[in-house]
């Protein structure tokens, strides 16, 4: 069937929605008063103040106002669609409270993610410092880092099937910092990365869509060790899009597991991951 509304029309519709949902985020942080921290879901984690029951300051951030002008005035739109930006959108919001968000990849959505989480840790992880330097001339408010991959597409299939082979790749024993035995580990992360427990995760880079890209293999496999080893209560939210891509599929299915999965909307999947204490895992799913 021939699509109802030409290209410009659709990016236009999107661009709007976009502007609904952050004009939504800003009408829930005015009209939601403080509420005892016992009932608070989403922990206190590094370098994170939640707001005091007298804390009466509940304006608008500076990150929130340039993101609704950003996306006002601008025809790029988020390369998520409307529903799967909604499944992060709505977790963000059920905690109530700033929360620790690791996003792989810094683009024209990354306003929209730190609009979301006002007062928290939104941290960015891009492997184009180019990049990095063109999104942050126009947003210095973000926060990002960039990361560099020992990987490429290519191998995609012979490391799902050669990880098991090396033991710092076990899930009982795998770890991220100074991890180089295990190829699919990021290791050389700002320490920030790894001294946080993050709350949610997005895994929406690195490139993946040719046979020299890093592809997503070890963003999946990382994010699947921070979210088995977190030390506090609760679960870390995981969200891969893309899904759609072979290796994104497969990666997923290896190391965040079907049964952790909870929702997926379009090329998104939701994955909420409890924190694990078995030694004697030899598989991570």
């Amino acid at each position: 069937m021939k699509n109802r509304y030409p290209l410009q029309q659709r990016k236009l519709l999107i661009g709007l929605a976009i502007i609904g949902l952050i004009g939504a985020l800003l009408f829930i942080a005015t009209a939601i008063t403080a509420s005892d921290t016992s009932s608070l879901h989403c922990p206190i984690s590094t370098g994170i103040r939640a707001r005091s029951n007298d804390d009466s300051n509940n304006n608008p951030t500076p990150i929130q106002l340039q993101s609704i002008l950003h996306y006002a005035t601008s025809r790029v739109v988020p390369q998520q669609s409307v529903s799967e930006i909604k499944i992060s959108f709505d977790v963000l919001k059920s905690y109530n409270r700033p929360c620790n968000f690791l996003v792989f990849g810094l683009g024209h959505d990354s306003l929209m993610w730190a609009s979301f989480n006002p007062g928290g840790h939104t941290l960015f992880l891009e492997e184009d410092p180019r990049w990095v330097q063109t999104v942050l001339k126009d947003a210095p408010g973000l926060r990002a880092h960039t990361v560099r991959y020992r990987t490429q597409l290519r191998e995609a299939h012979k490391l799902i099937i050669s990880y098991r082979a090396e033991p710092m790749c076990s899930p009982s024993k795998a770890f991220l910092r100074g991890n180089k035995a295990c190829k699919l580990a990021l290791e050389n992360l700002p320490d920030e990365v790894y001294e946080t427990e993050w709350d949610l995760i997005m895994v929406d880079a690195p490139k993946g869509y040719y046979a020299e890209a890093p592809g997503r293999m070890a963003a999946v496999f990382s994010a699947a060790v921070m979210a088995r080893n977190r030390k506090g209560s609760g679960v870390t939210h995981v969200f891969l899009h893309d899904v759609d891509r072979k290796v994104e599929k497969a990666y997923a299915e290896e190391f965040l597991c079907k049964k952790n999965m909870v929702k997926g909307a379009g090329r998104l999947w939701h994955f909420k991951i409890p924190p694990s204490n078995n030694t004697d895992d030899t598989r991570f799913c």
